[in-house]
C-alpha cells in the first residue's frame, strides 16, 4: 500500500509502475495492436493524472482506469470500424481503374499530335470530322449545322480521314490506341 507521506508525484509513478501491465492487457485484448494500446494506456494515465483529487488507494485508482481504458478502447474499435466503412464506400464508388504514368504521357502525347494533325486540315474538312468524332453526330445532323447535304458531309469525312493518315504518315506521328 503507499504511504501517506509520498508526494503526488511519488504516488504517481508507484501506481503507474504497478497499474501499467493490467491496464495495457485490457486495451490490447480489446484493440489487438500493442502500439495502439500503448497509447490508450497513456492516454488514460494522463487523464488521472490531470485529476484534481487522486482516488483513496490503489484499487479505486486500478478500477478508475479499466473503466477509461476500456471505453478509450472500445471508442477506438468503433472509430476503425467507421473508417473501414468509409473506405469500402469510397471504393465501391471510386473508379478502380488507375492509370499508368506511362500510358498517360503516351495518351496526353497522342492527344496532342491528333489535334496538330487536325490543325493541318482545311477548315471544311475539319469541322465536319470533328462534329463526326467528338460530338459524335449523325451525317445528317452534321449537313443541317453546317449547311450542307448528308452526301457532301459523307464525302468531306472520307477527305479528311484520308488527308489525316497521310500527314502520320508523312511526320511519322505515333498514336497509340487506348
Amino acid at each position: 500500500m503507499l504511504k501517506k507521506r509520498d508526494t503526488g508525484e511519488e504516488r504517481f509513478n508507484k501506481e503507474y509502475t504497478e497499474l501499467f501491465p493490467v491496464i495495457f492487457r485490457v486495451a490490447y485484448r480489446i484493440t489487438g495492436e500493442e502500439g495502439v494500446a500503448e497509447d490508450l494506456c497513456q492516454e488514460a494515465f494522463i487523464k488521472y493524472f490531470e485529476r484534481h483529487e487522486p482516488l483513496p488507494d490503489i484499487n479505486q485508482t486500478k478500477y478508475w482506469l479499466i473503466r477509461v481504458v476500456k471505453n478509450m478502447s472500445l471508442n477506438y474499435e468503433k472509430k476503425k470500424v467507421r473508417e473501414k466503412n468509409a473506405v469500402t464506400k469510397l471504393e465501391k464508388i471510386t473508379p478502380q481503374y488507375v492509370e499508368s504514368t506511362e500510358k498517360g504521357v503516351l495518351k496526353e502525347e497522342t492527344k496532342i499530335a491528333v489535334q496538330q494533325a487536325l490543325d493541318k486540315l482545311p477548315y471544311k474538312l475539319r469541322v465536319v470530322l470533328v462534329l463526326k468524332e467528338y460530338a459524335r453526330l449523325n451525317y445528317k445532323e452534321i449537313g443541317s449545322i453546317v449547311g450542307i447535304s448528308e452526301g457532301n458531309v459523307k464525302v468531306r469525312i472520307f477527305r479528311a480521314r484520308e488527308r489525316l493518315e497521310k500527314i502520320f504518315k508523312d511526320e511519322k506521328l505515333y498514336v497509340s490506341e487506348g
